[in-house]
């Protein structure tokens, strides 16, 4: 989490685009894959507010019987959240399972975050409150200081129905049915020095192939997350790392994890636009790492990518805003929005290879959901992850877009020249067609030809609009700049759809298109 990415530009230089309109080209024909439900997952580190003081508040007249905060669910639950990484990040690398259940439970210093660890949240509380929001349980071992037995009794403990020692405990501990956990990932990037047991690549393969094996042989069934890249810095080398592990883990893994932070510290607003380029970027090199290692192997299923923590990350990053209770406590903007937005847009452009990704985080912590004692409000960031999750489902479809441009001089993250104003995505659910579109342009609303080249558009559009009077717009309690806006629907009929999006808008349009 501390590869942060950070990226300016020389110059700016705009495109002259005249008065031809912008044009989206649709053919529902032309798929890519299947959209997976669990690239709307999250994650909940013990960080800050995390867990407590955010998901868990014992005693709070806002909390349930469980000491879940009721609002916090709710919010929750608006998400459509598929699944949650948990416990960390960083935090993970220290940690051991059994000090957090059973009636007994034992405080730790937290070193990654600098805290007191209390331990009264584990993984009996996690569960049900992933089973009480609708969500699924996703663990993450400790690969770091901890051991491969740790980890293979951690996973005898939630999924081993009886008769063993560790589901034997389970049951003492009040939990007679396995908790049946499927996704487990082999430690957190572990790639970075400053993770706790850090491993170089070759040393990671060896450990994580034994923690696979011990963990599998418990319950076959589980699915299991490699540590990819997540250090991009500038001894660092993503690329080594990545084909290490895939040549090492390829037949024990499931799924390789990539991390990825962005930020506007330079306050540059369109070279930040252009930060959903590098993603796409770094997920292409994985695609094709995965593609030469699938044919050197006879492993029948195929290895996906898992993008298990992104987000805008750099206000908060440094100093005293990364330690203690109040750690990393990210208040967001519009722009903020519009990049996430753009991430979740590379996900469905990529939907054949990434089937699972995780907001970091969920609640307070870099997060779209922020509470006090008394209250909360939902960030900017909340509001286009939730169009996504609720209405793009279904087929990926792969988009011609032909828009205007602008130009980004060579800054460190070297996203190229030539970033269109609009960036697209679209998927097809049935008779059901959703359309994604980030308008880039600060300043100006682009006209745009929506065309079906297979089928044609029949009935009332929906139209939903995250966007706020300016980009640097935040909610804050009681004040709400940037949210959802229900737009007139556009009346379709035929092939063509003309809509004019405004500036510094994330849109989602919804309607029927038929043969």
């Amino acid at each position: 989490m501390k590869n942060l990415i950070f990226s300016f530009v020389l110059a700016v230089v705009f495109s002259t685009a005249g008065a031809q309109n912008a044009k989206i080209k649709i053919d529902i024909d032309h798929t890519i894959g299947q959209i997976d439900p669990n690239i709307y997952g999250n994650f909940i580190e013990h960080l800050g507010r995390g867990v407590y003081g955010g998901i868990y508040e014992p005693g709070s007249p806002l909390s349930d019987a469980n000491g879940f905060r009721k609002d916090a669910l709710e919010a929750v639950k608006g998400l459509n959240v598929s699944l949650v990484r948990y416990p960390g990040g960083n935090f993970v690398s220290n940690y051991n399972w059994i000090d957090a259940v059973g009636p007994v439970r034992k405080p730790r210093m937290d070193y990654a975050w600098e805290r007191l660890e209390t331990n009264t949240f584990g993984t009996n509380e996690f569960v049900q409150w992933c089973r009480t929001v609708g969500t699924e349980p996703f663990m993450c071992v400790n690969l770091g200081t901890g051991t491969i037995q740790e980890a293979q009794a951690w996973v005898e403990y939630s999924n081993a129905n009886s008769g063993s020692y560790y589901s034997n405990l389970r049951k003492e501990h009040g939990f007679n049915e396995p908790h049946n956990i499927k996704y487990w990932a082999l430690g957190n990037e572990m790639d970075g020095p400053w993770q706790m047991g850090h491993l170089n690549a070759e040393d990671y393969v060896k450990k994580a192939r034994e923690a696979a094996k011990l963990m599998k042989l418990v319950d076959p069934s589980i699915k299991l997350i490699a540590s990819g890249s997540s250090n991009y810095g500038r001894d660092a080398n993503p690329y080594h790392w990545n084909r290490t592990i895939l040549e090492g883990l390829y037949a024990n893994i499931e799924y390789i994890s990539l991390h990825m932070y962005t930020g506007n510290r330079e306050d540059n607003y369109y070279n930040f636009m252009s930060a959903p380029i590098l993603m796409d970027t770094r997920t292409q090199i994985v695609r094709a790492m995965l593609f030469e290692q699938q044919q050197r192997t006879n492993k029948r299923t195929p290895v996906y990518i898992s993008w298990d923590e992104y987000n805008v990350w750099y206000r908060a990053n440094e100093g005293a805003s990364v330690v203690g209770i109040n750690a990393l406590e990210e208040k967001y903007n519009l722009e903020d929005a519009l990049v996430v937005a753009g991430f979740l847009n590379v996900f469905v452009r990529n939907a054949d290879i990434v089937k699972m990704a995780n907001m970091a985080q969920l609640v307070n912590v870099i997060a779209p959901i922020f509470t006090n004692e008394t209250d909360l409000f939902l960030q900017t960031i909340y509001y286009p992850l939730q169009l996504f999750a609720q209405n793009v489902k279904g087929t990926a479809l792969d988009v011609l877009v032909d828009s205007p441009t602008y130009r980004t001089g060579s800054g460190p993250a070297q996203q190229g020249n030539d970033i269109p104003y609009l960036d697209v995505s679209a998927a097809i659910n049935g008779n059901e067609i959703v359309i994604c579109v980030v308008n880039r342009n600060k300043d100006s609303a682009i006209t745009t030809d929506i065309i079906s080249q297979e089928g044609s558009f029949a009935g009332n559009f929906e139209v939903y609009e995250v966007n706020g009077p300016d980009i640097k717009s935040m909610n804050d309690f009681g004040v709400t700049n940037v949210k959802t806006a229900k737009k007139d629907d556009i009346r379709a009929s035929g092939k063509e759809i003309r809509y004019s999006f405004a500036p510094h808008s994330f849109t989602l349009i919804k309607g029927t298109v038929r043969k």
